[in-house]
């Protein structure tokens, strides 16, 4: 399965597009056109840029952005709203499908070292990947912003992970970590009563609310009452806390110029008595941050949320929680949104739970999938949602031959070309024997006399999907196979060294044409076992299909041996004949053995009806 990593660097700059333009094009000279998001911010001087790839890709496109911006942006002159300490403030590495968090460390460290090395950026590692427990907080690490790194590179504790302990006063210094992807994600409510919003939000968020104790004293403003006791500073319509009444004040009269100190003595509070630090309760979940707001665009209220960690706080658990509590105050989620982009994980893990509760399968197509995860979070309520767009890292098969019709496929088959030819067809038969199987899975879940079999089934279901996918993609895969070897036919033959080298390219490519009908047989005996497990457990009137399913795997399998053998015919590496002689035998003598339990139950459960 391909790896897949997320990179979201943060440049100080955003108002100059031209300067913008010269690091997407140098990140682009790496990656592609994978670049997902470019957002510039002018207010706050600062473009974010996403783009995902696998590993090396991605280490080496972020390298090439960092440098473009060492060269182009100037620290001394910087001016933002938002903190920052280089011209490539912060670049995160976010695992998104079918690599881990040890491994997007190990992409940061590798590439931080890289940074420091050769551009001689004074690097900090940050989140999962900091290299002590007070570098994690990335607030932390830009404590004292630009303007105080030169001070700050002096002291022993805050000496770079990687790079000089010197300022480069061009380019600053940058924090390259790892974290968990962030998902912003809103609940939608029947009402554009922000009050709501605001209490289910407090109620799910990691900091919940003020605790109401002691010497309490409402405030009220612009119809939200904030409750606070002495000493506590919260800004009512935010998460703004205060430290200080001072800080609160200026806070106010920036955000929202209202002299706050006037307003409370008006109404009688006595502002010196206010010291001290707030206190919270914990909300129900971990990992997340959340407001109530409300969009006029809808003309409803938003449960508007960051979830930092979907595998902690999943969405689907989220969203039921709030309906929960939508309903003990007599209102009603509609639905729900996702801003930007959503890990394919995520969304399989919303499809499963929302299954089970249907005492479904969780062994579908990925398309189903999604269908689910989408319906039951409501995720096209105030707008549409299309999982290509959304979904990022979702598997998906692009070939050639597995997207045309069947009756086009067959007619390409049929035509005087070499491909597709027999690896191809013997790849579509595993494929159709494992769905037969899997199908049959998927329909005993919901009958009756299957309950205490579901979780069993289910198992089985899901690993079909994957034979079967894995199968698909053999179709177009055998297609390709011979490309190495006909690169090698036309390699130069004049002289001996040319057709020496002409020769070995030769073997090396019938080796690799070798391994993917191989690999075919492999697949076809795993959705073998997908029909004997079901033959197990089958109801008799489902018997046909399953023993139909089991004869396309097993001849799939057969079919994918011949391909394996004709190609043996021509490689001579005596080592890599012997082998591969030998795990094909073995293959194909476990197949038959499959095949034959499979015919002995399909047999008597036909007799039975």
């Amino acid at each position: 399965m391909n790896q897949l990593v997320e990179c979201v660097p943060n440049f100080s700059e955003g108002r100059d597009s031209k300067k913008i333009k010269q690091i997407t094009d140098a990140i682009e000279s790496v990656l592609g056109k994978n670049i997902l998001d470019v957002d510039m911010g002018a207010d706050t001087n600062r473009t974010v840029v996403t783009f995902v790839g696998s590993p090396e890709i991605v280490s080496e496109a972020a390298f090439q952005g960092i440098k473009k911006a060492s060269e182009i942006i100037d620290m001394r002159k910087h001016k933002g709203a938002h903190p920052r300490m280089g011209a490539t403030d912060v670049c995160p590495f976010i695992p998104v499908s079918n690599i881990s968090m040890d491994e997007c460390v190990a992409i940061a460290k590798k590439t931080g070292e890289k940074v420091g090395k050769e551009l001689n950026i004074s690097i900090y590692l940050y989140e999962n990947a900091a290299s002590n427990e007070e570098r994690k907080n990335l607030s932390t690490v830009r404590s004292g912003e630009y303007e105080g790194l030169k001070k700050k590179l002096k002291e022993n504790n805050w000496k770079p992970d990687y790079g000089p302990t010197k300022l480069n006063e061009k380019a600053g210094a940058t924090a390259i970590g790892a974290r968990e992807f962030l998902i912003a994600y809103n609940i939608n409510l029947n009402t554009n009563d922000r009050t709501y919003a605001n209490e289910i939000a407090y109620e799910l968020r990691e900091r919940g609310r003020w605790k109401r104790t002691g010497n309490i004293e409402p405030f009220y403003y612009k119809g939200e009452v904030v409750y606070f006791k002495k000493g506590k500073y919260p800004d009512g319509n935010s998460d703004f806390v205060a430290s200080s009444f001072k800080e609160l004040s200026e806070h106010y009269n920036e955000k929202y110029r209202i002299n706050l100190k006037e307003m409370y003595e008006g109404i009688g509070l006595d502002t010196k008595n206010l010291i001290g630090k707030p206190v919270y309760k914990n909300g129900q979940f971990t990992n997340v941050k959340g407001l109530g707001w409300v969009i006029p665009e809808y003309n409803r209220a938003q449960i508007s949320m960051n979830l930092t960690n979907y595998k902690v706080a999943p969405i689907h658990e989220i969203f039921d929680a709030a309906c929960e509590k939508a309903e003990k105050r007599g209102i009603k989620v509609t639905g729900s949104e996702i801003v930007g982009l959503v890990p394919y994980e995520a969304m399989k893990m919303a499809a499963e739970h929302y299954l089970l509760k249907m005492h479904k399968s969780s062994g579908l197509p990925i398309s189903d999938l999604m269908n689910v995860a989408i319906q039951s979070l409501g995720l096209c309520d105030v707008g549409d949602f299309n999982p290509q767009d959304k979904v990022l890292g979702m598997p998906s098969i692009n070939g050639e031959l597995v997207n045309k019709r069947t009756f086009d496929f067959i007619d390409e088959v049929s035509r005087d070309t070499p491909a597709p030819g027999g690896g191809s067809v013997a790849a579509l038969s595993g494929a159709l024997g494992a769905a037969l199987g899997t199908m049959v899975v998927n329909l005993s879940i919901s009958k009756a006399g299957f309950e205490d079999k579901k979780i069993k089934l289910n198992k089985i279901a899901i690993e079909g999907q994957k034979f079967k996918d894995a199968l698909v993609k053999a179709i177009d895969e055998d297609t390709n196979a011979f490309d190495q070897v006909i690169k090698a036919m036309r390699m130069p033959k004049d002289t001996d060294n040319d057709k020496e080298k002409r020769k070995v390219a030769m073997e090396t490519g019938y080796k690799i044409a070798t391994k993917i009908p191989l690999n075919t047989v492999k697949e076809c005996r795993n959705a073998l076992k997908i029909c004997s497990e079901i033959s197990k457990l089958m109801d008799d009137e489902m018997a046909s299909d399953v023993g139909s399913g089991a004869l396309m795997a097993k001849a799939g399998a057969e079919a994918a041996a011949y391909n394996v053998k004709i190609n043996l015919r021509h490689i001579n590496d005596k080592t890599f004949l012997d082998n591969t002689t030998k795990e094909l035998s073995e293959l194909l003598k476990e197949c038959q053995i499959i095949a034959d339990k499979v015919q002995q139950r399909v047999e008597k459960s036909l007799k039975a009806i």
